[in-house]
């Protein structure tokens, strides 16, 4: 069933598969009222139902209670809350952009319109660059890379958009020297695809997807890990950056624009806001301005020997780690896993502790004693028999013993 809960968001229940149209685009927000994201959500949802309404968007704007429409959660395997999605021809487009309504509605965007957006003028092809950071471009007539890039096309579709063209389409400063091609549009630069070098096409596009230098938050710098590209980041105040936080983003900024063709296919720049996510990579707390890189395929880290003050001092730092010449720290390993568990477990119970020390010591009580009896459970449960207790003193019959036995039950 589907109910309007206003003018342009609908509540959906768990017969929402069996009532919709197969033709209908829906875009779908699963909550739990408990959430606190999902509250934090809401203004935001309902900005994006009243805009899409407003435009005469195809997609239409729902939600439904993931703890009571357990069957429809259950459906679309969700797992967290607020989870967010677009449902086309029966197939789910999962959400994993930052929650703000501009990321939304892009999403919604790219889903809704055609898998491949054809550019057939040089005004349509100068508008679309307009409005897009990064845009990959099949130019030219019916070939095999034409079908490997709409196939790359519907699995990426998520991420990046897609469009084709022709020659005659072209702007003056696009130049193609050879057709059929594949080309990404970035950084004020034109890249072409060699399969001989760039390998795999899909695996080429999801490398490419970013933009060579920008700001990065968590959303985006939890994606670049797909790419396997290093992540070279300048880490500053959350707000009102110092002037040694602005120099530092500067020289990150400048080595990605001096050195963009020695360094794009291994490593992305960027700058982030805030420490925390980084605090958390590390597990402490990074000074406020550093620059770190990110193996982001291992979860793991490297620093710069000593301060990094000039561009010769950051291309060094980065030449190193590109050489294994810098120990990479942190990682994915058992013992760092263990760590991270310990780690987390303090940040969680630190505010515990702030609120009600006594609550927190009780809690953590409760933990030991139940790892405890966790020990003595498997401790008895895989202990071989006849240890537990009195230890047992019937004598064992050894080989003769054994052959007498045998011979007398003949």
């Amino acid at each position: 069933m589907i109910s309007s809960v206003s003018s342009y968001i609908e509540e959906l229940d768990d017969t929402f598969m069996q009532t919709k149209s197969d033709d209908d685009i829906w875009l779908i927000k699963f909550y739990a009222p408990w959430c606190t994201f999902c509250k934090q959500l809401d203004p935001v949802w309902r900005r994006i139902g009243s805009e899409l309404r407003s435009i005469g968007s195809p997609v239409i704007v729902g939600k439904s209670d993931a703890s009571v429409n357990t069957a429809l959660a259950k459906e679309f395997r969700v797992r967290g809350y607020p989870a967010i999605l677009i449902l086309k021809k029966n197939i789910k487009y999962n959400y994993l952009g930052p929650r703000n309504a501009e990321g939304i509605l892009e999403f919604a965007d790219r889903l809704s319109g055609p898998l491949v957006r054809p550019l057939t003028s040089r005004q349509l092809f100068e508008h679309a660059r307009s409005r897009h950071n990064v845009m990959f471009v099949y130019i030219g007539s019916t070939s095999p890379l034409k079908g490997n890039f709409w196939s790359a096309a519907e699995d990426l579709i998520v991420s990046t958009y897609f469009f084709s063209s022709t020659r005659e389409a072209l702007p003056p400063d696009v130049y193609v020297p050879h057709l059929p091609a594949v080309v990404v549009l970035k950084d004020g630069t034109l890249l072409t695809y060699d399969e001989d070098e760039d390998g795999d096409l899909k695996r080429w596009i999801n490398r490419e997807r970013f933009p060579n230098y920008q700001k990065i938050d968590s959303y985006v710098l939890y994606a670049m890990g797909d790419t396997g590209k290093l992540v070279l980041l300048s880490v500053q105040e959350d707000a009102s950056p110092s002037e040694e936080s602005l120099r530092s983003r500067h020289l990150v900024q400048k080595l990605s624009e001096d050195y963009r063709e020695d360094y794009r296919r291994e490593v992305y720049f960027g700058f982030m806001e805030g420490r925390s996510y980084i605090d958390g990579l590390v597990m402490g707390e990074v000074e406020v301005p550093s620059i770190i890189m990110l193996n982001l395929s291992t979860d793991s880290y490297f620093l710069p020997e000593s301060a990094v003050e000039t561009e010769r001092h950051l291309l060094d730092f980065v030449d190193q780690v590109l050489q294994g010449s810098i120990q990479s720290l942190g990682g994915n390993g058992v013992s760092q896993r263990l760590k991270r568990l310990v780690y987390d477990a303090r940040v969680m119970m630190a505010p515990i502790f702030s609120w009600s020390p006594w609550l927190g010591w009780t809690i953590v009580g409760a933990v030991l004693v139940f790892v405890v009896l966790l020990f003595v459970f498997c401790y008895k449960l895989f202990l071989p028999s006849g240890e537990l207790g009195q230890r047992d003193e019937t004598p064992r019959p050894g080989p003769h013993s054994r052959r007498l036995q045998d011979k007398k039950s003949d």
